[in-house]
């Protein structure tokens, strides 16, 4: 993503706008989390490599805020979440 919004918020109805926001605001975090992380993976010193690993668990932090007040407002996501679990837990067993 790397700082693009993927959707025109100005086009998603009032009542789904913040639902999106957060949907934004999860694949920022998780973008970052990403980038952080591959970044960690090249780094030659040891304490940059600990300092941007550091920075990426903040942003998964973050992109659990984001989720959890995606949650409040989509109760079709908490069940299409629960759904998705159990069938990775059908599928490990």
């Amino acid at each position: 993503m790397l700082s693009e919004i993927p959707i025109d918020l100005e086009k998603v109805s009032r009542e789904n706008r913040d639902r999106e926001i957060l949907r934004v605001g999860i694949i920022a975090e998780l973008d970052a989390v990403n980038l952080y992380e591959q970044l960690a993976a090249m780094a030659e010193r040891e304490e940059v490599k600990k300092v941007l690993l550091d920075i990426a668990k903040e942003e998964k932090t973050h992109m659990g805020e984001f989720q959890a007040l995606l949650l409040k407002e989509d109760t079709e996501q908490v069940e299409e979440l629960e759904h998705g679990k159990k069938e990775v837990e059908e599928m490990m067993e």
